[in-house]
């Protein structure tokens, strides 16, 4: 089953939170350079699959393949460093730093230097112009020296993905990427993350079943802990059972 095809693959993966099985027997695969929707009711596991794939939690069965390669007991820095990336449900930025300064802390991290407060970030050369180039793609250069906590909520959003791709993730696992956001805001991020799958593979979960279904080339549906079914959005979509246990009677348009 494993193959190279795919970013990331997991087998029989199980998680127990006491006597809860949060996570139960979950066998997924997500093909390269795809963006793929989890979505399920409150409850379903989705977050704690997560976890279980970015290191944060060990599974209690079940081994995870991250581009070909058994991860499962790999910490999280050593994760990342094979090429994965997240985001989280709450925004995971510095508030008291200006913009420049997350970036620049985001991109050092992926650089054998160590980073001093006390001299001007403009010192270092290379890590700048990487910093610069994405302020610049992001038309956030105007922003640049705004301290993070002055930000409007959906511009937080973008910033936490900015943080992200410093570390050129080549799967990117987006926790709930417009969560808070009004229509508008969420209209930015899903073009944003729309752009960004043209160089890598997109894992997430979205609760907007509007942005799920634009965005993404395949759906998981997870219930209970368990895959419940899967597979394009069209036919996610016709699924009566899927309707059922979560979408209600509503269609997305």
């Amino acid at each position: 089953m494993r193959d190279l095809e795919y970013s990331l693959m997991t087998e029989s993966l199980s998680f127990n939170f006491g006597g809860l099985q949060a996570v139960a027997d979950v066998s997924f695969a997500a093909e390269d350079g795809m963006i793929h929707a989890i979505i399920g009711p409150n409850g379903a596991g989705k977050t704690t699959f997560f976890n279980l794939i970015s290191g944060l939690l060990r599974p209690s069965a079940g081994r995870i393949f991250l581009f070909g390669q058994d991860v499962t007991k790999m910490s999280p820095p050593k994760r990342a460093y094979l090429g994965l990336g997240r985001t989280f449900q709450i925004v995971n930025i510095f508030p008291s730093l200006t913009v420049l300064e997350n970036l620049l802390i985001a991109a050092q991290s992926q650089k054998s230097m160590k980073f001093v407060f006390y001299r001007s970030g403009n010192s270092y050369g290379s890590l700048c112009t990487k910093v610069t180039r994405i302020l610049d793609e992001w038309g956030f250069s105007e922003k640049s020296d705004t301290f993070a906590q002055n930000l409007s909520h959906g511009e937080q959003r973008q910033l936490d993905l900015m943080l992200a791709l410093m570390e050129e993730p080549k799967l990117l696992l987006l926790d709930e990427p417009t969560a808070g956001l009004s229509r508008a805001e969420t209209a930015t991020i899903t073009e944003m993350i729309r752009n960004l799958s043209k160089e890598r593979t997109i894992l997430m979960i979205e609760h907007d079943m509007e942005v799920a279904f634009s965005l993404a080339e395949k759906i998981t549906v997870l219930h209970q802990g368990r895959i419940f079914t899967k597979g394009s959005p069209d036919e996610i979509k016709a699924d009566p059972k899927v309707k059922e246990i979560y979408l209600g009677e509503e269609e997305v348009k």
